[in-house]
């Protein structure tokens, strides 16, 4: 196992759009040791995702994976999946609020408006293609990660800044309401 850095906001790696992986470089053992770090760092830090910029690598890669995290026990469970060069297409205007953290904004959360629907289309880390419907909460883990390639944070996406609070106040003060909301959600969808 190999852990990398998680970079913190304020570093400009964070802000800069990352570039897309050819077939070539993604089948390199240097970019697929690169996934493993990947996901290792993502698993030691128990995040439910880590983009690629995060660990200062400006590539198009991301990992997202929900086991029995922790820090988000009501997420329902997401597999193991790496995505390179994303593409996110909304399938409906329904969006739902979500309750937001972030390994490279730590001890902050705040509500983020997300798609509950959403088709997700990449190459997972073989380069074979990836073309599934990602629906509820899930959808906004997959959205969370995404925006890290283009170079935003959740931060940029709060539309009520009333709302950021640290993980201590979220969860004496937000998380119960937040849990039963998304378990609804969660009850829709399955995800």
């Amino acid at each position: 196992m190999s852990f990398r850095k998680i970079a913190s906001i304020g570093h400009p790696i964070l802000r800069a759009p990352a570039r897309e992986v050819s077939r070539a470089e993604l089948g390199t053992p240097a970019m697929q040791r690169f996934i493993d770090e990947l996901v290792d760092t993502m698993r030691d830090a128990d995040g439910a995702g880590l983009a690629a910029n995060q660990v200062y690598e400006p590539v198009r890669v991301c990992a997202i994976e929900v086991r029995d995290n922790p820090r988000y026990p009501y997420k329902p469970k997401i597999p193991l999946t790496v995505l390179v060069n994303p593409i996110l297409e909304p399938l409906d205007d329904e969006l739902f609020d979500n309750f937001e953290g972030c390994l490279s904004v730590p001890d902050l959360r705040g509500v983020v408006p997300r798609h509950v629907t959403l088709r997700v289309r990449a190459w997972d880390r073989h380069g074979n293609a990836f073309d599934e419907v990602a629906r509820g909460l899930s959808a906004g883990t997959f959205q969370h990660e995404c925006d890290h390639l283009d170079g935003k944070l959740f931060v940029d996406r709060v539309r009520d800044t009333t709302t950021f609070c640290t993980w201590k106040e979220f969860e004496r003060h937000h998380k119960q309401e937040f849990v039963q909301r998304v378990e609804k959600l969660v009850a829709r969808f399955g995800s």
